[in-house]
């Protein structure tokens, strides 16, 4: 038996509210892969519609963390960081990063802070900046389209694109320095909604579309991040690895839109990891 691999996901959790590590740990575990948590805050839900939450920073435990594992040797397959809430994690992250990473590892970095043309209410403007910076230490990087054209200082245009913009948004991305970047919220038309793969080595792009569902569900870009990274750590490849995850992803919508359930609440994604092993090959 091979042995099992492990990654280091570092993220908020929401106590309620899906999204983040209580996304990350169940989905990336039902590939086999062993998960340890880095929690960077603690809140009583997550802050997409809902008001009133409890939220306690985590800023300083990190590093002790890290400190911690360095001294047991801890190794890992991949470091995958989202949601970072300062400029300060950002910088730890990034220490984080000089520390484990190894040549044979990978650093996933979902850029999370921004959607729909705006930036959160909660990051000051040269926010960007920063996550920009973070992102040139990593092998993989998952925006969407609004933290895209932040952190390349570009203007927010509204979709349907064409391929020659989604190509060029994702060779400016490649060029901060990631080896393979996945776009997401790419669309060409209204009746189809997806992601873009590229693969800076090989220069290979490709595309993967499903059906658009109307409305916005809270949390389904840790979804998408969180099954792109498990298919990645299965050794799959990257075309077939966003194509898996625009799946789960779109599944995992369509459950939480004909149960009728509150879309603040995130997505029926468990229902889906059955179907997500068998594509995982296990």
């Amino acid at each position: 038996m091979q042995r099992q691999k492990r990654i280091a996901a570092i993220h908020d959790i929401s106590c309620f509210g899906k999204c983040s590590l209580t996304v990350a740990l169940p989905i990336i575990s039902a590939a086999g892969v062993e998960v340890s948590a880095i929690p960077t805050a603690v809140l009583s839900t997550h802050t997409g519609g809902l008001t009133g939450y409890t939220y306690r920073d985590l800023t300083e435990d990190i590093l002790p963390i890290i400190d911690h594992w360095q001294s047991l040797d801890l190794k890992f397959d991949a470091l995958y960081t989202g949601f970072l809430g300062s400029f300060e994690q950002l910088d730890i992250v990034s220490e984080i990063f000089k520390r484990l990473k190894t040549p044979e590892n990978l650093i996933i970095v979902d850029p999370v802070m921004a959607d729909n043309g705006e930036l959160y209410k909660i990051f000051p403007v040269d926010f960007p900046a920063g996550m920009k910076k973070l992102c040139t230490q990593a092998d993989v990087i998952v925006p969407n389209i609004t933290e895209t054209v932040l952190m390349l200082g570009e203007p927010y245009l509204e979709g349907p694109y064409t391929p020659d913009y989604i190509e060029g948004l994702l060779k400016k991305l490649a060029a901060l320095g990631a080896r393979q970047v996945v776009l997401t919220g790419v669309h060409f038309d209204h009746q189809k909604l997806g992601a873009a793969a590229y693969d800076s080595q090989s220069g290979e792009i490709s595309y993967a579309f499903s059906n658009w569902i109307e409305g916005y569900y809270h949390g389904t870009g840790d979804v998408f991040a969180s099954a792109l990274t498990a298919a990645l750590l299965r050794d799959i490849d990257l075309t077939k690895a966003t194509e898996i995850a625009v799946d789960f992803t779109v599944g995992s919508i369509a459950r939480t839109k004909e149960a009728g359930t509150d879309i603040r609440f995130g997505v029926n994604f468990e229902e889906g990891l059955p179907k997500l092993m068998k594509q995982l090959g296990l």
